[in-house]
């Protein structure tokens, strides 16, 4: 009997009958759910229709409030707002980073159509100042 050829790529090989496909990925829980994430952070496979990720949204939401709260007097610091919200001023002073995405990122999310990978911790650490380097750092790109 004569044996078959193996032959082989970066990520498959055939063994003569049977094909076997590697595909780097990543689980990660995103709001209650598993995504599967590319090696790249981006989707996978894009989504049929767009997923709102409701803790992204409900922090948008708060912070825009304790942004608006600040403006309007009604505390007169982050931590008196903290003491008053029964959370750490650390937390509102991260949380309203995300009073300063880029309208287009702010969209994106609210829309559902932000990256599965996208989570509160990364886009509360220290943000790029500008639009476009937010963009690039959220994978959101550019609008239009």
């Amino acid at each position: 009997m004569k044996a078959k050829p193996r032959i082989a790529g970066d990520n498959w090989e055939l063994d003569g009958s049977t094909i076997i496909v590697r595909i780097p990925m990543t689980w990660k829980r995103l709001g209650g759910r598993k995504a599967i994430i590319a090696p790249d952070g981006s989707d996978a496979w894009a989504p049929a229709k767009p997923r709102p990720d409701e803790t992204l949204i409900r922090a948008l939401a708060r912070a825009h409030r304790w942004k608006g709260m600040l403006e309007d007097k009604a505390y007169r610091s982050a931590g008196e707002l903290a003491e008053a919200e029964s959370v750490t001023r650390s937390f509102v002073n991260r949380l309203l980073r995300l009073t300063l995405l880029a309208p287009d990122i702010v969209e994106a999310i609210l829309d559902g159509r932000q990256p599965k990978g996208m989570q509160i911790e990364e886009l509360t650490r220290v943000m790029p100042s500008t639009w476009d380097e937010q963009r690039e750092s959220t994978a959101i790109g550019r609008p239009g």
